[in-house]
Protein backbone atom coordinates (compact mmCIF):
# COMPACT_ATOMS: atom_id res chain seq x y z
CA UNK A 1 0.00 0.00 0.00
CA UNK A 2 1.36 3.07 -1.40
CA UNK A 3 1.58 6.31 1.27
CA UNK A 4 2.21 9.71 0.24
CA UNK A 5 3.85 12.14 3.20
CA UNK A 6 3.65 15.92 3.90
CA UNK A 7 6.87 16.50 5.39
CA UNK A 8 7.35 20.11 7.31
CA UNK A 9 9.95 22.14 8.29
CA UNK A 10 7.92 24.78 10.44
CA UNK A 11 9.21 28.84 10.05
CA UNK A 12 10.23 30.92 13.32
CA UNK A 13 11.03 34.22 13.68
CA UNK A 14 14.86 35.34 13.30
CA UNK A 15 16.75 37.56 15.58
CA UNK A 16 16.59 41.00 14.51
CA UNK A 17 19.84 42.34 13.78
CA UNK A 18 21.92 39.46 12.53
CA UNK A 19 22.36 38.40 9.00
CA UNK A 20 19.49 36.58 8.07
CA UNK A 21 20.02 33.95 5.48
CA UNK A 22 18.72 30.19 6.07
CA UNK A 23 20.69 26.55 5.49
CA UNK A 24 18.90 23.51 4.36
CA UNK A 25 17.88 21.81 7.38
CA UNK A 26 18.95 18.23 8.31
CA UNK A 27 16.36 16.81 10.20
CA UNK A 28 13.98 16.44 8.03
CA UNK A 29 15.86 14.84 5.16
CA UNK A 30 18.08 12.05 7.25
CA UNK A 31 14.13 11.57 8.70
CA UNK A 32 13.22 11.08 4.98
CA UNK A 33 15.98 8.39 4.35
CA UNK A 34 14.11 6.08 7.34
CA UNK A 35 11.03 5.75 5.10
CA UNK A 36 10.41 2.81 3.05
CA UNK A 37 10.41 2.94 -0.79
CA UNK A 38 6.74 2.76 -0.84
CA UNK A 39 6.27 6.22 1.12
CA UNK A 40 6.40 9.29 -1.23
CA UNK A 41 7.43 12.33 -0.05
CA UNK A 42 6.94 16.01 -0.45
CA UNK A 43 8.64 18.51 1.68
CA UNK A 44 8.17 22.05 2.43
CA UNK A 45 10.74 24.10 4.54
CA UNK A 46 8.20 26.75 5.58
CA UNK A 47 11.17 29.36 6.06
CA UNK A 48 11.71 29.09 2.72
CA UNK A 49 7.67 28.59 1.14
CA UNK A 50 3.98 28.74 2.25
CA UNK A 51 2.73 25.61 2.93
CA UNK A 52 -0.31 24.23 0.83
CA UNK A 53 -2.65 22.76 3.50
CA UNK A 54 -4.90 21.49 0.87
CA UNK A 55 -2.04 19.66 -1.05
CA UNK A 56 -3.04 15.89 -1.31
CA UNK A 57 -1.46 13.55 0.82
CA UNK A 58 -1.95 10.53 3.38
CA UNK A 59 -0.22 11.44 6.36
CA UNK A 60 1.52 14.57 7.62
CA UNK A 61 5.29 14.62 9.32
CA UNK A 62 6.06 17.61 10.74
CA UNK A 63 10.06 17.83 12.03
CA UNK A 64 10.94 20.64 14.51
CA UNK A 65 14.28 21.37 15.56
CA UNK A 66 14.35 24.28 17.47
CA UNK A 67 12.17 25.60 20.79
CA UNK A 68 10.88 28.72 18.80
CA UNK A 69 9.34 26.35 16.45
CA UNK A 70 7.34 24.42 18.29
CA UNK A 71 4.22 26.58 18.71
CA UNK A 72 4.42 27.29 14.80
CA UNK A 73 4.20 22.94 14.53
CA UNK A 74 1.27 22.78 16.71
CA UNK A 75 -0.26 25.56 14.79
CA UNK A 76 0.00 23.71 11.68
CA UNK A 77 -1.01 20.49 12.94
CA UNK A 78 -3.77 22.23 13.86
CA UNK A 79 -4.70 23.01 10.46
CA UNK A 80 -4.02 19.88 9.23
CA UNK A 81 -6.15 17.73 11.33
CA UNK A 82 -9.36 20.16 10.96
CA UNK A 83 -8.52 18.83 7.58
CA UNK A 84 -9.38 15.59 8.68
CA UNK A 85 -5.20 14.24 8.31
CA UNK A 86 -3.42 12.51 10.97
CA UNK A 87 -0.32 14.58 12.21
CA UNK A 88 2.80 12.78 13.36
CA UNK A 89 5.76 14.68 15.14
CA UNK A 90 9.57 14.01 15.47
CA UNK A 91 12.57 16.11 15.86
CA UNK A 92 14.61 17.71 18.40
CA UNK A 93 12.07 20.21 19.72
CA UNK A 94 9.49 17.17 19.53
CA UNK A 95 11.87 15.31 21.87
CA UNK A 96 12.12 18.60 24.19
CA UNK A 97 8.51 20.02 24.24
CA UNK A 98 7.13 16.18 24.02
CA UNK A 99 4.41 16.35 26.88
CA UNK A 100 2.90 19.84 24.82
CA UNK A 101 3.24 18.67 21.46
CA UNK A 102 1.48 15.34 22.23
CA UNK A 103 -1.81 17.66 22.82
CA UNK A 104 -1.70 18.49 19.04
CA UNK A 105 -0.52 15.68 17.25
CA UNK A 106 -1.88 12.09 16.83
CA UNK A 107 1.58 10.61 17.16
CA UNK A 108 4.76 11.80 18.55
CA UNK A 109 8.09 10.18 17.22
CA UNK A 110 10.71 10.57 20.14
CA UNK A 111 14.22 9.35 19.45
CA UNK A 112 16.11 7.94 16.41
CA UNK A 113 13.96 6.56 13.53
CA UNK A 114 16.27 3.97 11.62
CA UNK A 115 14.62 0.88 12.08
CA UNK A 116 11.57 2.24 13.44
CA UNK A 117 9.56 3.76 11.01
CA UNK A 118 7.80 0.39 9.10
CA UNK A 119 6.79 -0.20 12.31
CA UNK A 120 4.71 3.16 12.57
CA UNK A 121 3.46 2.75 9.32
CA UNK A 122 1.83 -0.60 10.08
CA UNK A 123 0.56 0.86 12.93
CA UNK A 124 -1.08 3.51 10.42
CA UNK A 125 -2.17 1.47 7.99
CA UNK A 126 -4.08 -0.71 10.39
CA UNK A 127 -5.49 2.10 12.13
CA UNK A 128 -3.94 1.40 15.35
CA UNK A 129 -1.27 4.93 15.42
CA UNK A 130 0.41 4.96 18.89
CA UNK A 131 0.03 8.40 20.67
CA UNK A 132 3.90 7.80 21.26
CA UNK A 133 6.79 6.14 19.87
CA UNK A 134 9.25 6.67 22.68
CA UNK A 135 12.61 5.32 21.46
CA UNK A 136 14.51 7.50 23.18
CA UNK A 137 16.58 4.99 25.38
CA UNK A 138 17.08 2.27 22.44
CA UNK A 139 19.54 3.92 19.58
CA UNK A 140 19.75 2.48 16.54
CA UNK A 141 22.62 0.33 15.21
CA UNK A 142 24.51 3.21 13.56
CA UNK A 143 25.49 1.30 10.67
CA UNK A 144 21.79 2.04 9.70
CA UNK A 145 22.12 5.95 9.05
CA UNK A 146 21.67 6.05 5.10
CA UNK A 147 22.52 9.22 3.26
CA UNK A 148 19.92 11.77 3.28
CA UNK A 149 17.11 12.45 1.00
CA UNK A 150 18.78 15.93 -0.45
CA UNK A 151 16.82 15.02 -3.79
CA UNK A 152 13.53 16.76 -1.36
CA UNK A 153 15.34 20.30 -1.23
CA UNK A 154 14.50 23.06 -3.65
CA UNK A 155 17.71 23.76 -4.43
CA UNK A 156 17.08 27.62 -5.93
CA UNK A 157 15.48 28.57 -2.54
CA UNK A 158 18.82 28.08 -0.46
CA UNK A 159 21.12 30.98 -1.30
CA UNK A 160 22.14 34.21 0.16
CA UNK A 161 22.48 37.05 -2.00
CA UNK A 162 23.47 34.47 -4.87
CA UNK A 163 26.08 32.66 -2.36
CA UNK A 164 24.69 28.94 -2.34
CA UNK A 165 24.40 27.54 1.13
CA UNK A 166 25.94 24.55 2.29
CA UNK A 167 25.00 21.36 2.28
CA UNK A 168 24.74 19.92 6.21
CA UNK A 169 25.79 16.29 6.41
CA UNK A 170 26.90 13.96 10.12
CA UNK A 171 29.41 11.69 10.48
CA UNK A 172 28.61 10.54 14.27
CA UNK A 173 25.93 11.04 16.28
CA UNK A 174 26.28 11.41 20.85
CA UNK A 175 28.64 12.94 22.74
CA UNK A 176 30.95 12.00 25.79
CA UNK A 177 30.56 15.59 26.97
CA UNK A 178 27.93 16.82 29.07
CA UNK A 179 27.82 20.48 28.56
CA UNK A 180 25.75 22.78 31.67
CA UNK A 181 23.51 24.42 28.43
CA UNK A 182 23.06 21.67 26.08
CA UNK A 183 20.05 19.19 25.59
CA UNK A 184 22.70 16.46 23.41
CA UNK A 185 23.38 13.96 26.55
CA UNK A 186 19.35 13.54 26.75
CA UNK A 187 18.60 13.97 23.01
CA UNK A 188 21.41 11.34 21.49
CA UNK A 189 22.99 10.07 24.71
CA UNK A 190 26.44 10.43 25.97
CA UNK A 191 28.51 7.89 24.12
CA UNK A 192 29.79 9.11 20.98
CA UNK A 193 28.39 7.09 18.20
CA UNK A 194 30.62 7.27 15.06
CA UNK A 195 29.00 5.74 11.66
CA UNK A 196 30.88 2.96 10.01
CA UNK A 197 33.47 4.56 7.84
CA UNK A 198 32.41 3.38 4.68
CA UNK A 199 28.68 4.44 5.47
CA UNK A 200 30.59 8.73 5.44
CA UNK A 201 32.15 7.88 2.15
CA UNK A 202 29.07 6.23 0.64
CA UNK A 203 27.20 9.68 1.79
CA UNK A 204 29.76 11.89 1.03
CA UNK A 205 29.90 10.52 -2.70
CA UNK A 206 26.38 11.37 -3.20
CA UNK A 207 26.89 14.86 -2.26
CA UNK A 208 26.94 17.20 -4.98
CA UNK A 209 27.91 20.64 -3.40
CA UNK A 210 31.12 21.58 -2.83
CA UNK A 211 30.51 23.13 0.83
CA UNK A 212 29.36 21.32 3.97
CA UNK A 213 28.94 22.07 7.67
CA UNK A 214 29.78 18.74 9.01
CA UNK A 215 27.20 19.39 12.04
CA UNK A 216 28.81 16.78 14.62
CA UNK A 217 28.28 18.12 17.79
CA UNK A 218 32.34 17.95 18.43
CA UNK A 219 34.55 16.44 16.23
CA UNK A 220 36.99 16.08 19.19
CA UNK A 221 35.36 13.45 20.41
CA UNK A 222 38.06 10.79 19.44
CA UNK A 223 41.88 11.90 17.99
CA UNK A 224 42.32 8.48 16.07
CA UNK A 225 38.70 8.94 14.56
CA UNK A 226 39.23 12.21 13.67
CA UNK A 227 42.70 11.04 11.89
CA UNK A 228 40.70 8.57 10.23
CA UNK A 229 37.90 11.30 8.66
CA UNK A 230 39.70 13.85 8.00
CA UNK A 231 42.31 10.87 5.47
CA UNK A 232 38.72 9.97 4.10
CA UNK A 233 37.78 13.45 3.30
CA UNK A 234 40.59 14.76 1.72
CA UNK A 235 40.13 13.07 -1.33
CA UNK A 236 36.47 14.41 -1.83
CA UNK A 237 38.29 18.20 -1.71
CA UNK A 238 35.20 19.93 -0.12
CA UNK A 239 35.28 23.00 2.19
CA UNK A 240 33.60 22.35 5.32
CA UNK A 241 32.62 23.99 8.70
CA UNK A 242 32.49 22.01 11.31
CA UNK A 243 32.31 22.52 15.54
CA UNK A 244 35.40 22.29 17.32
CA UNK A 245 38.30 20.19 16.23
CA UNK A 246 40.92 18.43 18.76
CA UNK A 247 44.13 20.64 19.24
CA UNK A 248 46.42 18.44 18.19
CA UNK A 249 48.60 19.71 15.56
CA UNK A 250 48.84 16.71 13.64
CA UNK A 251 44.36 16.76 13.43
CA UNK A 252 44.70 19.99 13.05
CA UNK A 253 47.36 19.93 9.56
CA UNK A 254 44.93 17.02 8.64
CA UNK A 255 42.00 18.96 9.30
CA UNK A 256 43.27 21.22 6.54
CA UNK A 257 44.21 19.58 4.11
CA UNK A 258 40.80 17.87 4.55
CA UNK A 259 39.30 21.21 3.40
CA UNK A 260 38.05 22.30 7.17
CA UNK A 261 37.08 26.32 6.11
CA UNK A 262 36.44 27.52 9.82
CA UNK A 263 35.01 25.82 13.02
CA UNK A 264 32.27 27.47 15.96
CA UNK A 265 34.62 27.43 18.95
CA UNK A 266 33.52 28.30 22.46
CA UNK A 267 35.06 30.98 23.83
CA UNK A 268 34.34 30.83 26.91
CA UNK A 269 36.99 33.15 29.02
CA UNK A 270 39.58 35.30 28.63
CA UNK A 271 42.54 32.82 28.80
CA UNK A 272 46.01 32.53 26.77
CA UNK A 273 44.90 29.30 25.85
CA UNK A 274 41.56 30.26 24.12
CA UNK A 275 43.93 33.25 22.44
CA UNK A 276 46.67 30.51 21.70
CA UNK A 277 43.83 28.03 20.24
CA UNK A 278 42.65 30.27 17.92
CA UNK A 279 45.18 31.30 16.65
CA UNK A 280 46.80 27.13 16.10
CA UNK A 281 43.42 27.31 13.91
CA UNK A 282 44.60 30.13 11.86
CA UNK A 283 47.53 29.16 11.87
CA UNK A 284 46.95 26.26 9.48
CA UNK A 285 44.84 28.24 7.71
CA UNK A 286 41.04 27.63 9.28
CA UNK A 287 39.18 30.20 10.37
CA UNK A 288 37.27 30.48 14.13
CA UNK A 289 33.74 31.72 14.61
CA UNK A 290 33.30 32.12 18.01
CA UNK A 291 30.18 30.98 20.19
CA UNK A 292 29.72 33.00 22.95
CA UNK A 293 27.16 32.22 25.86
CA UNK A 294 26.17 35.24 28.21
CA UNK A 295 24.31 35.22 31.40
CA UNK A 296 25.81 32.14 33.09
CA UNK A 297 25.97 32.33 37.05
CA UNK A 298 30.11 33.36 37.33
CA UNK A 299 29.70 36.47 35.00
CA UNK A 300 29.68 39.32 36.44
CA UNK A 301 28.60 42.62 34.14
CA UNK A 302 32.17 43.32 34.38
CA UNK A 303 33.24 40.11 33.21
CA UNK A 304 30.93 39.54 30.39
CA UNK A 305 32.28 43.14 29.13
CA UNK A 306 35.61 42.15 29.46
CA UNK A 307 35.11 39.42 27.64
CA UNK A 308 33.95 40.87 24.52
CA UNK A 309 37.11 43.19 24.39
CA UNK A 310 38.97 40.09 24.70
CA UNK A 311 37.36 38.75 21.54
CA UNK A 312 38.33 41.47 19.45
CA UNK A 313 41.87 41.75 20.52
CA UNK A 314 42.33 37.73 19.73
CA UNK A 315 41.28 38.17 15.39
CA UNK A 316 38.33 36.04 15.62
CA UNK A 317 36.45 36.02 11.97
CA UNK A 318 32.88 35.97 13.23
CA UNK A 319 31.42 35.73 16.94
CA UNK A 320 28.47 34.84 17.48
CA UNK A 321 26.62 35.71 20.90
CA UNK A 322 23.68 33.89 22.46
CA UNK A 323 21.87 34.52 26.55
CA UNK A 324 22.12 31.66 28.80
CA UNK A 325 18.50 30.13 27.41
CA UNK A 326 17.34 26.83 29.79
CA UNK A 327 15.95 24.47 27.70
CA UNK A 328 14.12 22.07 28.95
CA UNK A 329 15.74 18.84 30.11
CA UNK A 330 19.37 20.67 30.15
CA UNK A 331 21.26 20.93 33.94
CA UNK A 332 20.17 24.89 33.24
CA UNK A 333 16.68 23.96 32.95
CA UNK A 334 16.21 22.00 35.91
CA UNK A 335 18.57 24.79 38.18
CA UNK A 336 16.84 27.47 37.23
CA UNK A 337 13.76 25.94 37.53
CA UNK A 338 14.44 24.74 40.76
CA UNK A 339 15.55 28.18 42.18
CA UNK A 340 12.30 29.34 40.68
CA UNK A 341 14.00 31.90 38.32
CA UNK A 342 12.66 30.79 35.27
CA UNK A 343 9.96 33.75 34.63
CA UNK A 344 8.79 33.19 31.07
CA UNK A 345 8.04 29.82 29.57
CA UNK A 346 6.69 31.04 26.03
CA UNK A 347 8.39 29.04 23.93
CA UNK A 348 8.98 31.78 20.84
CA UNK A 349 10.68 33.53 23.32
CA UNK A 350 13.24 30.54 23.88
CA UNK A 351 15.62 31.50 20.60
CA UNK A 352 19.04 31.96 22.80
CA UNK A 353 18.92 36.51 21.95
CA UNK A 354 15.92 36.66 24.53
CA UNK A 355 16.33 36.89 28.39
CA UNK A 356 13.46 34.28 29.99
CA UNK A 357 15.47 34.17 33.70
CA UNK A 358 16.60 36.44 36.48
CA UNK A 359 20.42 35.93 35.95
CA UNK A 360 22.51 35.95 39.51
CA UNK A 361 24.79 39.06 39.32
CA UNK A 362 22.40 41.65 37.59
CA UNK A 363 18.90 41.90 36.52
CA UNK A 364 16.84 39.99 33.11
CA UNK A 365 16.79 43.39 31.54
CA UNK A 366 21.12 44.26 32.20
CA UNK A 367 21.72 41.18 30.81
CA UNK A 368 19.85 41.75 27.64
CA UNK A 369 21.51 45.11 27.23
CA UNK A 370 25.04 43.45 27.56
CA UNK A 371 23.41 40.92 24.69
CA UNK A 372 23.18 44.17 22.41
CA UNK A 373 25.59 45.99 23.42
CA UNK A 374 28.34 42.44 22.50
CA UNK A 375 26.74 42.27 19.15
CA UNK A 376 26.83 45.82 18.72
CA UNK A 377 30.48 46.24 19.85
CA UNK A 378 32.26 43.86 18.01
CA UNK A 379 30.70 44.63 14.74
CA UNK A 380 31.14 48.26 15.00
CA UNK A 381 34.14 48.87 12.79
CA UNK A 382 32.82 46.04 10.23
CA UNK A 383 29.62 44.27 9.80
CA UNK A 384 28.52 40.96 10.16
CA UNK A 385 27.63 40.52 6.81
CA UNK A 386 31.05 41.87 5.62
CA UNK A 387 33.22 39.67 7.90
CA UNK A 388 31.20 36.81 6.16
CA UNK A 389 31.85 37.98 3.37
CA UNK A 390 35.42 37.94 3.23
CA UNK A 391 35.47 34.38 4.98
CA UNK A 392 33.48 33.00 1.78
CA UNK A 393 36.01 34.72 -0.43
CA UNK A 394 38.58 33.24 1.76
CA UNK A 395 37.08 29.80 0.57
CA UNK A 396 36.33 30.55 -3.14
CA UNK A 397 40.39 31.69 -3.43
CA UNK A 398 41.26 28.20 -2.59
CA UNK A 399 39.29 26.61 -4.44
CA UNK A 400 40.09 28.40 -7.74
CA UNK A 401 43.69 27.68 -6.93
CA UNK A 402 42.38 24.02 -6.87
CA UNK A 403 40.80 24.08 -9.40
CA UNK A 404 37.55 22.87 -7.51
CA UNK A 405 35.70 26.32 -7.60
CA UNK A 406 32.30 25.89 -9.14
CA UNK A 407 29.97 29.06 -9.63
CA UNK A 408 26.41 28.69 -8.34
CA UNK A 409 23.85 31.24 -8.88
CA UNK A 410 26.81 33.82 -9.46
CA UNK A 411 28.27 33.14 -6.59
CA UNK A 412 31.68 35.75 -5.86
CA UNK A 413 30.32 37.85 -8.96
CA UNK A 414 26.81 39.11 -7.15
CA UNK A 415 27.24 42.43 -7.84
CA UNK A 416 24.19 43.61 -5.41
CA UNK A 417 26.74 41.63 -2.40
CA UNK A 418 29.57 43.19 -3.07
CA UNK A 419 28.50 46.22 -3.26
CA UNK A 420 26.97 46.03 0.25
CA UNK A 421 29.80 44.54 1.10
CA UNK A 422 31.83 47.70 0.22
CA UNK A 423 29.78 50.10 1.70
CA UNK A 424 29.47 48.01 4.98
CA UNK A 425 32.97 48.43 5.35
CA UNK A 426 33.52 52.56 3.97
Amino acid sequence: MDCSLKLIYPKWEKLKGQTTFNLPPHGPVAFAATLPDYVKVSFTDENMEAINFDEDCDLVAISMMLSTQAKRGWAIAEEFRQRGKQVIFGGISTMLHAEETINHADAVFLGEAEGRMEEVLKDWRSGKLKKVYNFMQQHPDIALIGPARRDLYKRDLYNHKGVQMVDLFHASRGCRFSCYPCAVTYLGGRKFRPRPMDKVIEEMATIDNNRLFIVDNSLAQSNEWEIELFKELIPFKKKWISHSIEDDPKILDLAAQAGAWYVYQAVYDTSDYIKERVKRYHDHGIGVEGTILLGLDNQTEDDIKRLIYFLLEIDLDLAEFTVMTPFPHTKGYDDLLRQGRIYDFDWNHYNAGQVVFEPKHMSAEKLQELYDYAWDTFYKEESQEAKMFRLFCNVALREMNEGTYRPRNRDLVNKSFGKEVVRNRS
